[in-house]
Order: structure tokens, then sequence, then C-alpha cells
């Protein structure tokens, strides 16, 4: 036979030639795999066939390097732009810059705890469709790290309050709440991780943080912020995807998964809610121009989307998490509010001004809340704003108990039982120790690993240890990197004021 008439080998699908391209991993031999994987039985986690692994968007290297340096070229031309027309002038006020100060200085750093935690993933992994997905991952967290440290230099050279992060991160109290979710999910194993970053934060909880603060941006004039915002959720997208794909590999593997990874999941859906009501505050308090309402957003993101999420993973045999689900719908009139109260009281020891919200504001959180804010919070906000009229703006000299789990102050009120005016203080024992929560669900999850969570460093129980620079506010101010009168207090009267009043010719 000829070979113009020879058959012709049938062509690879796209699938099997992005297969040939990325599954370059192989067996082990002279060495036992439990010793290069010693963490994938770690959890309990039964994987029988990691080439079950899908990868949606199939990327290789290549392609994934392009499409990402034209997305950084897009970016940093129009944050060069922004920076070089001093667009910090354009915002609508100064106030907004501190809904940035604590945006940029929580997020931040755990975008830089991710990218280690994915490349350790990708380490711990077997699979090379897993491996892969995760080393991608790792790198668009540094690429939203960089360009987050970008805009925190930009707006040092203005605001105050940015000019040391790291070492807030690791000191101040508000920040621990952050720091707490992310080391919690790299201490974890492989999976926990995936299930805690890739799952509850970025598919679940990711909406409820960069598109209303990035509306938000683009409502105050950020334009900068909001193409950063932009460029990262085209990641997201991505992120989320892997994020499924790995819960449902795990519960695709074997039945036994099912039990663990709805263990996982209520866990980490719950402190990923806990992280994320500061951004409630945000959102309804800190924003000049409020596109949108944390009860608006929860409405969208949890009840709407995560719901539907759920329902859909039902076929694997997971549970509607509806005590959870509950609770968030409950308190969605009442986190913003309580959240701001606290921190009013305690700008003291924060890196960022809080004040009393004007009549436009107020009168719009009524019509957001009409069901609680004038009722409750309404009144002690005027309060406030009649002590700071005569000259005795009220600031707490005590410090705050926290929860054990979440390390928020206990500030929460009893809003399932019908007591929004009942702080809600759950406590349990250790090795004959107490231990409290703001939760029964925090109280949960401390009881399911109380060894981990005994060791939780908590910045006011540290204070009383004498480990955070002395026992006086000035003293531990001082360890905090916080410059009294300057970073801290009242919005009104700050250099932050002085300084937008200058640029604005005011």
């Amino acid at each position: 036979m000829s070979s113009s008439t020879s058959p012709r080998k049938k062509r690879l699908s796209k699938k099997q030639s992005y297969e040939y391209m990325t599954r370059l991993g192989w067996d082990t031999t002279y060495q036992d795999e439990k010793k290069v994987h010693p963490y994938l039985e770690y959890e309990g986690i039964k994987i029988h066939d990691w080439d079950a692994w899908e990868d949606p968007f199939r990327m290789t290297m290549e392609s994934y390097w392009k499409l990402q340096a034209e997305k950084d070229k897009k970016l940093y031309s129009i944050i060069d732009a922004f920076a070089q027309n001093n667009g910090q002038k354009n915002i609508t006020d100064a106030r907004y810059v501190n809904a940035l100060k604590i945006f940029l200085t929580a997020v931040t750093p755990i975008e830089h705890n991710v990218v280690s935690g994915f490349a350790n993933v990708a380490r711990q992994f077997k699979g090379e469709g897993a491996t892969i997905a995760c080393q991608m991952q790792a790198i668009d967290e540094l690429r939203h790290y960089q360009t987050q440290v970008h805009t925190i230099s930009h707006y040092n050279k203005y605001f105050d309050g940015f000019h040391d992060y790291r070492t807030m991160y690791d000191r101040i109290w508000y920040l621990s709440v952050p720091k707490s979710f992310a080391d919690d999910g790299s201490s974890a194993g492989p999976f926990e991780f995936m299930i805690a970053t890739g799952f509850a934060f970025e598919f679940v909880l990711t909406s409820l943080l960069f598109v209303p603060f990035m509306s938000g941006a683009a409502y105050n004039g950020d334009m900068a912020t909001v193409t950063f915002g932009f460029s990262a959720q085209s990641d997201e997208s991505r992120h989320m995807t892997l994020g499924l794909q790995a819960v449902k590999f795990m519960l695709e593997q074997d039945a036994d998964n099912v039990p663990i990874v709805q263990r996982m999941m209520e866990k980490q859906l719950w402190r990923g809610y806990r992280l994320l009501s500061i951004v409630s505050a945000m959102m309804d308090y800190m924003l000049p121009n409020s596109p949108t309402s944390w009860a608006e957003a929860v409405e969208l993101y949890i009840e709407q989307n995560g719901v539907a999420l759920f329902k859909d993973l039902e076929k694997y045999g997971i549970k509607m998490p509806t005590k959870i689900l509950d609770k968030i719908i409950a308190e969605k009139e009442h986190v913003s509010h309580q959240l701001w109260k606290t921190l009013y009281v305690h700008s003291n020891a924060t890196a960022f001004h809080t004040w009393i919200p004007d009549e436009d504001k107020m009168n719009w959180l009524s019509q957001k809340y009409p069901n609680t804010f004038d009722k409750h919070y309404r009144p002690i906000l005027e309060e406030y704003k009649k002590k700071a009229e005569k000259g005795e703006r009220y600031y707490s000299e005590a410090l705050p108990c926290l929860c054990q789990t979440c390390q928020l102050p206990l500030l929460f009120t009893d809003v399932m039982n019908g007591k929004p005016t009942v702080y809600t203080h759950e406590t349990t024992e250790f090795n004959g120790e107490k231990f409290h929560f703001c939760s029964d669900e925090c109280k949960n999850i401390f009881e399911n690993e109380p060894k981990k969570y005994a060791q939780a460093w908590l910045p006011p129980y540290q204070i009383f240890q004498g480990n955070c620079g002395g026992e006086t506010i000035p003293e531990v101010l001082k360890w905090y990197k916080i410059e009294n009168a300057v970073d801290n207090l009242d919005y009104v009267g700050s250099p932050d004021e002085a300084m937008w009043n200058k640029l604005k010719n005011i």
C-alpha cells in the first residue's frame, strides 16, 4: 500500500493534547510514595485516581504567561497614570481612604500567605493536573500581592496608616482576624487548605469582598483600585472553578470523603464569613458613596448564589449547612452596625480613623435597614455624636474579650433568638483553662480541634502578659508602630483631614 493511501492517524482532541503537554508526572520507584507525599493521608481523604482530575481551563504555562503579561501591561499603565495625575485628588472624600487602609493592610498579607500555601499544596498533591492548577494560582496570588503593594506605596505618600503594614498585620488586634484565618488554612492539611481558600473563600465568599468593594471604589472615584479589581476578578473566576473542582473531585473519589468534606466546608464557610464581617462596616460606613449595603450583598451572594451552590452539591451527599446559613441571614441587618460601633470606640488603637456618619449617611442606613437601624443603632450613634460635640469623644480604655476561634471581640448579639441587644458569649474548658467564643459555631470549631486553637495568639491577652511593648496604650501603640493622634483616633482633626483639605484647596 502506498503512503498516499495509508490511513491517517486520528488527531488528538484538545483534552488529549493538553494531557500530553501537562501530565508529565511519574510513580516513585526508589523512594516510598508516602515519604514523597506525606500529607495525602493526613486528613483521611482517600484519592484513588489522580488522573480523574479535570482541568476546565486547560491552560498551558505558555498561554498562561502570555495572558498574565498582557493583563499586567494594561494594569500598570493605569496605575502609573493614576499616580502621575494625582488620582488621589479625584476620590470623593478622604474618609474613603480609611476603607483602603483596612482592605490593603488585611488582604495584602493574606495574598502573600496564600502564595506559599498554594505552592505547598502543589508540592503535596500527587496528580499533575491538580499540581499545575495550584502552581498557577500561587503565581496569580503573587501578582495580586504585588499590585496591592503598589497601591499601598502610592497612598502612603499622602495618607497615614499604610507605613508598616507587615508589622501591623502580625501585631494589631483587628488584623489578627485575617491573619488567624490565613494561618488556620496554611497549618491545615492540603485538602482542607483547598476547601478553606479555593472553595469557602474564593468560590462562596470572594464576591462579598471583591465585587461590592470594587463597585464602591468606582462610586468613590478610585479608578486604580477598580482596575486592579477587574484584573484580579478575571483570575478569581479561574480560582473559583479550581475550588469547586477540588471539592467535587474529593467527593467523587470515595464515599468516605463526604463527611470529612462536609465538616471542612462548614468550618471554613463560618470562618470566612466571620472574617468578612469587617467588610460589612467598610461597605456601609466607610464609603462616602455606597452603591450597595451589606444586607443586599448577603441576599445576593449568600441567600441566592450560596444556597444554589449547596443544592448543586447535594447530589454528592453534601447536606445544606442550614444552621450556618440561617445565622448569616439573621445577622445581615445587624453585623455592619455592630462592627462599626466596635471600631469607633476602639479607634484609639487602630491604624485608621473613624467618625460619626453625617445625616445623609444616617438616612441611607435607615432606608437600607428599616427594621434595625433606627430602632437599635441610630440612638447609639447620636449619643456618641453629642459626646463628641461637647469635646468628650468616647474611646474605650478597656481591652475587649476576644473569640478564641475567629479572634473578633464578643460584639455579636443573639439575633437568632430574638435578642438583638444581648451579646452572645459561649465558653468551654480544655486542659483546665476556660476559653471564650462569639458563637456556637466558633465554639464547635474549637471543640473539634482544641489543641490547635488553644495556641491562638490573641492581642489583648498578650498585652496583659506583657508581650506587646508595655501595659499602657502609648506603649502598645509604639509596639504596634502606630503614631498616636496621627494614624488613629477620629477623622475630624486628623492629619489626613488636613492633607485632604490641602489637596482640595478647602
